[in-house]
């Protein structure tokens, strides 16, 4: 018995190896996208970021938003990050299966989903109006969605709490004829 599954794994996995393997997505970032659109025109892509904007669900069965790149993915602004290189992104057109369940998107006070993507890129599609986006086939989520804080600046209330008081002074010893 053990002879027969042997020979049954052997011809399975010579089968597997003699297939051609599936070609894989070339991974790449959101900026080489921007810079590069025509390049990758037709290419199934991996690309890594911040899901920001908001959802578009669409009649068709597919949700449309915005996948940024860049620093501010890894470290937002309003969590002590620096003003650093741009902050551009790309439109991704998701099918509502996928994006179904996910966090909502980025904004001023929300840090959205960081995923990964896999899908084909289309530049000027010409069926969407010239439109460049990313068709998604594939949405890993590395990390969730969640609510930004942003620590207070102390020393500009406090000043601002000086200057008040020393307005109200003012105007009190201006009514009262005090100089």
């Amino acid at each position: 018995m053990k002879r027969a599954v042997v020979i049954v794994w052997l011809a399975a996995t010579s089968a597997v190896v003699g297939a051609a393997a599936p070609a894989e997505a070339q991974a790449t970032s959101v900026e080489a996208i921007v810079l590069g659109s025509a390049e990758f025109d037709g290419i199934e892509i991996t690309v890594e970021g911040e899901l920001v904007g908001d959802y578009g669900n669409r009649d068709d069965g597919t949700t449309w938003a915005q996948l940024n790149g860049g620093s501010y993915v890894t470290m937002p602004l309003r969590e002590g990050g620096a003003r650093s290189g741009s902050n551009t992104g790309i439109g991704v057109m998701i099918p509502a299966g996928l994006a179904e369940g996910l966090d909502p998107a980025g904004g001023y006070g929300t840090r959205g989903p960081v995923v990964s993507l896999t899908g084909v890129w289309h530049h000027h599609d010409p069926d969407r109006g010239g439109e460049s986006y990313l068709e998604v086939v594939g949405l890993d989520v590395i990390e969730e969605g969640r609510a930004l804080s942003q620590p207070i600046a102390w020393w500009p209330l406090l000043a601002g709490l000086g200057f008040f008081g020393a307005a109200i002074t003012l105007r009190v010893r201006s009514s009262t004829g005090e100089s």
